[in-house]
């Protein structure tokens, strides 16, 4: 299972956006991201999570759940 911060780095890597870049789009600080993106900061708001979401083009549902799709509840059965 994929933290938070593992969800965000494999968006954005797949973007092909630097964190400077992430930072600049999103309006989130390049510090704050990273912290995220380590698991430094784990329980980021919602109101940066949906910036995120949104500079990420992806809800931000996705970001907050830690399955992704139908693949993963048949892994835990």
């Amino acid at each position: 299972m994929m933290s938070i911060g593992e969800k965000i780095r494999v968006l954005r890597v797949g973007k092909g956006l630097s964190v400077n870049e992430f930072a600049k789009k999103s309006g989130v600080s390049k510090s704050y991201i990273s912290n995220i993106e380590r698991d430094v900061q784990k329980n980021p708001s919602l109101i940066i999570m949906g910036k995120l979401a949104k500079t990420l083009d992806v809800p931000l549902e996705e970001l907050l759940t830690h399955k992704y799709g139908e693949d993963d509840k048949t892994k835990v059965k």
